[in-house]
């Protein structure tokens, strides 16, 4: 019997099956389920944040469809209280990858009377309308979202199709079974189903497939120095969102943001980590989500998102 040589790489067989890592598997199927929806609808449309779940869905949509363009539009609800920098990165990704960009302004609706600024002068739950607005005014009946299940736990409830009803809202008790990667699309007229292709994803995966990919991002998710004051255990930076409040002092940190959105809920953390791999060093010791650990509107009771999530929050 002839001796193998542990240093050659013998070709895939019956007895010997190509290994995939966990970063290919959690690809195939984030692959897998866009052309899915692509199949299966008419209209789908990819909720983008310039946050970097959103930014890897883009990325992923790029390589589900290559070499043709992305199908779907990009649908960004727009707070008014959105970071300059992810700002300009949304519109930096949009015009060089040539994709179509639909804007639902929440300062429309506060500036025509539709809404009304909170008392905390927080903006994130004011998304919602002009969210379901977009959804409808476009027809849209299939909306891709970023959200993962390590997030917070109504978002582990959620299954990958997730039925929202006509008014958008979502009910636990209307969740499908989804046996051996089957997906179903099927909705009455006025409803659509939201998309969730990395539902099974975590934090350290997106981070170490950003590294793979060379997914670039909004630099503020790397250290950078900031003005910050901290308000119920979190750094928060002053803004057209208001702050710092009496009391509250002001002091210049180094900080990264684990996660984007609207400026006055969305808090830094401290953080020496200046490139990926310092971010994958940092999360791999983290024993907080990022939600958990940076978004002040989660924390308002135990269901807070549930309770945004029936109302057709993402």
């Amino acid at each position: 019997m002839t001796a193998i040589d542990p240093g050659v790489e013998l070709p895939a067989t019956a007895e010997n099956p190509p290994q995939v890592d966990n970063l290919d598997a959690l690809e195939s199927e984030a692959i897998h389920i866009f052309r899915e929806v692509a199949g299966e609808f008419d209209r789908p449309v990819i909720l983008f944040s310039g946050g970097k779940d959103s930014t890897v869905l883009v990325h992923l949509a790029h390589k589900a469809f290559r070499p043709a363009p992305v199908p779907f539009p990009l649908l960004h609800v727009d707070t008014g209280h959105n970071f300059p920098e992810v700002l300009a990165f949304r519109d930096d990704l949009v015009a060089r990858d040539d994709l179509r960009l639909v804007v639902a302004s929440v300062q429309d609706y506060i500036d025509d009377g539709r809404l009304s600024e909170r008392p905390d002068g927080t903006r994130n739950p004011l998304q919602t309308t002009p969210l379901l607005d977009a959804i409808g005014e476009n027809r849209f009946d299939a909306v891709f979202g970023g959200g993962r299940r390590d997030e917070e736990r109504a978002r582990a409830k959620e299954r990958i199709f997730s039925l929202r009803n006509a008014f958008g809202q979502w009910d636990p008790r209307r969740q499908r079974p989804e046996l051996w990667n089957l997906y179903n699309g099927k909705h009455r007229p006025g409803e659509h189903v939201r998309v969730f292709p990395l539902s099974n994803w975590t934090e350290l995966d997106i981070w170490r497939y950003i590294q793979r990919e060379k997914i670039e991002l909004p630099e503020i998710y790397y250290a950078h120095r900031r003005e910050v004051f901290q308000r119920d255990g979190m750094w928060l930076t002053s803004g057209p969102w208001g702050g710092p409040r009496d009391g509250e002092v002001v002091e210049e940190k180094t900080v990264r943001y684990r996660t984007v959105g609207d400026g006055s809920c969305t808090g830094a953390v401290e953080s020496e980590a200046y490139t990926v791999d310092d971010v994958i060093a940092e999360v791999a010791a983290s024993r907080l989500t990022e939600r958990g650990a940076t978004r002040a509107d989660d924390r308002i009771s135990e269901a807070a998102m549930e309770d945004r999530k029936r109302e057709g929050y993402f």
